[in-house]
């Protein structure tokens, strides 16, 4: 693997081979994000976000384009498709990382940071949630700071996907002890303990098999 590509980042329009392996990732995964869910929410989460992006996935085969117009067609068909708090969540979740990397002939290590944090914005935007409250506020924030911070280190391009790898599925495990305070699952109280938040599962989930296809395409 050669270092320059490392530091060069990969064409826009070879993105969009990272839709499918989410589209994937999350089929694989309905089962289990909808039984994490079970025990504190609904039970649903999985079931909704696979119907989403199933959708998605048939619209994107019918008419393909670059990471860019992928993220946008995935977020309007999740904002539009999945009911509940989720579907507006992710949508402005992959409309911010879009946004940011709308105008960018190559993605690299620096568009993609900025693709974090429009995400992270985006979401502030219609979630009041902060880190502490067992949501995947509690993943993506400390993933984006995680690769920021391997940024200013000098790191590579993989060397920051790696470092908000970590901090995803620390931020996803520490969500487990957490009490949830926003969401159906705070009537719980302290009984919403002791369970994985299901968003903070699918967030991690999302970002990690988004840093692993990257990987895959800088090969």
């Amino acid at each position: 693997m050669r270092a320059d590509a490392f530091m060069t980042g990969f064409r826009n329009s070879d993105g969009g081979r990272i839709l499918p392996a989410l589209v994937k990732a999350i089929r694989d995964h309905k089962q289990s994000l909808s039984d994490i869910d079970g025990a504190i929410g609904d039970g649903d989460h999985g079931i909704n976000m696979n119907k989403g992006f199933m959708i998605f996935s048939e619209r994107f085969a019918a008419s393909p384009g670059n990471l860019s117009r992928g993220l946008d067609m995935l977020s309007m068909t999740l904002m539009t498709k999945i009911g509940g708090a989720m579907g507006p969540l992710y949508g402005f979740f992959f409309k911010g990382m879009a946004a940011a990397c709308r105008n960018a002939e190559t993605i690299n290590a620096a568009v993609f940071g900025n693709m974090l944090s429009s995400c992270r914005d985006a979401i502030g935007k219609i979630s009041q949630a902060k880190v502490g409250d067992k949501t995947l506020v509690d993943v993506l924030v400390p993933a984006e700071e995680a690769y920021r911070s391997a940024c200013i280190d000098g790191k590579t391009f993989v060397g920051c996907l790696d470092a908000m790898i970590s901090a995803a599925v620390q931020g996803r495990d520490a969500t487990k002890e957490m009490m949830a305070k926003v969401g159906r699952a705070s009537r719980l109280g302290e009984r919403s303990r002791g369970i994985v938040d299901a968003g903070a599962a699918s967030c991690c989930l999302i970002l990690e098999t988004m840093a692993q296809s990257i990987k895959a395409i800088l090969r």
